[in-house]
């Protein structure tokens, strides 16, 4: 087996595919220090620059003071403390649903949820780019699971006619993670209500960014139905970290009973959620931090001007560069790191074959100046780059 693993990494080595971690020594935020060195950073998915605001961090030592520092056992033995249950009050009355359950990870949520809503003899359809854990959880679940083109309402409406499925799941990102395009969820929850399925949706990267008040994709697009249901994950916008899924009462009932990562895993501690529900209330309260974001993606498209790469279409904080080859792009984020500016290079299995793309992430934290000297050094990296 070793030899056969080595092989492995050689050969992602080879094709360009090889990940690295890097090495933090700083708070999360838009200018950090990685592997010793200081950065500009367009890596973060901290999207209101809320991971190191010094209120949520009081908040924290204070609520670790009361409640320690672990939750010591599963949430249906004495792991459920009181700041998690008013925290998912808090998260359920924001996002306007009936009822909300915290999960350690979004990962965690979405292998959990599909796998207890459905089972053999049901089916869930799923985007063919949706995030790995959506992919997973569909694996997991036992479920037919049928994935359909990016976004093809025509596509999905076609499996749907045909599918004898005793329980049918939708279940999509709101916001694609590496794309920053926006799913068409009216149009899902109108097949839905033909064909008697249900929508389930991961709004990691709408939620605290998209809809009034930055609760979420789904009131963004005024969306309300007894067949939503929605996770979002805590640890992106809301600069802290885990997961929630909300819905109807019936459906957060029967996830206590029957999603397996809830169940039988600890739940993170009780300080984090006190955190959160201190930063839920920036949330609603940083219609200027949303504001400000709204701005950088404007200044972005109209300072960068290169022709050997494009802009993804997106109208969120997630800004795609789309290179095309690995080597490529692997290239292009060196060059920008040479420059003390990190944007990672993203290839695939992350993202399809020929689409590899640099993943800009931009925050709130970020300045419109921080922004010009992104697109400048990229501008300038096309005459050196696509030399090589």
């Amino acid at each position: 087996m070793l030899v056969a693993l080595q092989a492995e990494l050689d050969k992602r080595r080879i094709d360009g595919l090889m990940r690295q971690r890097r090495l933090l020594d700083s708070p999360q935020a838009e200018h950090i220090v990685a592997n010793s060195q200081p950065f500009l950073s367009f890596c973060s998915n901290d999207y209101l620059g809320l991971a190191n605001h010094p209120k949520l961090i009081a908040t924290m030592q204070e609520a670790a003071g009361l409640s320690g520092v672990g939750s010591g056992a599963s949430n249906l033995i004495t792991g459920h403390h009181r700041y998690h249950d008013s925290l998912e009050k808090k998260l359920a009355s924001f996002v306007t649903m009936p009822a909300a359950l915290l999960f350690s990870t979004g990962y965690m949520a979405n292998i959990g949820v599909l796998g207890a809503l459905t089972g053999r003899g049901d089916a869930i359809f799923a985007d063919k780019l949706n995030h790995a854990c959506l992919n997973d959880g569909g694996y997991y679940s036992l479920a037919d699971f049928k994935r359909f083109p990016h976004n093809d309402v025509h596509a999905l409406e076609a499996l749907l006619k045909v599918s004898t499925a005793k329980h049918k799941l939708i279940a999509v990102d709101a916001v694609f993670s590496m794309d920053g395009d926006i799913a068409p969820l009216a149009e899902y929850l109108d097949l839905c209500e033909r064909y008697d399925a249900y929508l389930y949706v991961d709004d990691a990267h709408g939620f605290g960014v998209l809809g009034a008040h930055g609760q979420g994709t789904l009131n963004h697009l005024g969306l309300k139905s007894p067949r939503l249901i929605m996770m979002a994950t805590l640890g992106k916008a809301a600069g802290v970290a885990g997961a929630f899924v909300a819905g109807e009462q019936v459906v957060v009932d029967y996830l206590i009973q029957k999603a397996n990562s809830y169940v039988y895993s600890t739940p993170a501690p009780p300080a984090l959620s006190a955190t959160l529900i201190a930063s839920v209330d920036f949330i609603a309260q940083g219609d200027h931090l949303r504001s400000h974001l709204q701005t950088l993606i404007v200044t972005l498209k109209q300072h960068l001007n290169v022709k050997r790469w494009s802009l993804m279409p997106s109208v969120t904080a997630v800004q795609p560069l789309l290179v095309g080859n690995n080597y490529e792009a692997l290239a292009l984020s060196e060059y920008l790191q040479a420059q003390g500016i990190l944007v990672p290079a993203i290839r695939q299995p992350t993202v399809p074959v020929n689409t590899s793309r640099l993943r800009i992430s931009l925050s709130a934290a970020h300045s419109v100046g921080d922004v010009m000297k992104l697109a400048e050094a990229m501008n300038q990296a096309e005459h050196v780059v696509s030399a090589r």
